[in-house]
């Protein structure tokens, strides 16, 4: 993410919650905010989560635009008047996401608009957009798959951030996970076997439509 946003001409701090750093409690200092993926859920009880969820609300308050990746996605979703729930199955690995083919959907994806494009998923929550919300895409094994709020804010459920390096680390950690959601048959996982095949070609694919929706999303940073 931070070489994306880097090249769109924007100066990048990175606030690693996990590690320990504190959550800024204002939002006046920022251009925008990017919320990223976790292991955990919303509904966890971890400290740093209200007070996400207070900052995304701060900044929303003052017009800044705000994007999420998979549990960012479900916190700005929460944050904002949506809703987060588990899903009827977990969606990981390689699934193919189906873009819009509205006027919208072109405004954010432009090229890779109204084409179905790979993306890599990893989560078994899924979250309901806030009122007002409008969809630019969606999967076959999970609706919600992408939307925009207010014009500005960007909602993505799944992990078009990933490198190689990402990927090869979420299969160590949780591979198991896939090998056994792949066995029991539940469609919306890939097959563990396919799963580390041709990373530098996916994911520079995934960069290249993420460089896309963050050059529309940019123009709404201050």
């Amino acid at each position: 993410m931070v070489p994306i946003l880097e090249s769109l001409g924007r100066t990048v701090r990175v606030v690693r919650i996990v590690d320990g750093e504190p959550v800024p409690e204002s939002a006046e200092a920022f251009g925008g905010l990017v919320f990223m993926g976790g292991y955990m859920g919303v509904h966890d009880d971890l400290p740093w989560i209200p007070l996400e969820l207070a900052l995304i609300r701060d900044a929303d308050a003052r017009g800044l635009p705000v994007a999420g990746h998979c549990l960012g996605s479900q916190l700005v979703a929460l944050a904002l008047g949506g809703s987060v729930a588990r899903h009827t199955a977990p969606e990981i690995g390689w699934q193919p996401l189906q873009t819009g083919t509205s006027e919208l959907s072109h405004e954010w994806w432009g090229e890779f608009a109204a084409r179905q494009v790979q993306t890599f998923q990893w989560h078994g929550d899924t979250f309901q957009p806030p009122p007002g919300s409008q969809q630019i895409a969606s999967s076959a094994h999970c609706a919600n798959q992408a939307f925009v709020l207010r014009g500005r804010h960007l909602l993505l459920q799944s992990h078009l951030e990933m490198t190689p390096e990402l990927v090869a680390l979420s299969l160590q950690r949780n591979g198991e996970q896939l090998k056994r959601q792949f066995a029991l048959g539940n469609p919306a996982v890939s097959d563990p076997a396919d799963a580390s095949n041709n990373l530098e070609a996916r994911t520079a694919s995934m960069s290249a439509i993420l460089s896309r929706l963050y050059a529309r999303w940019v123009r709404g940073c201050a």
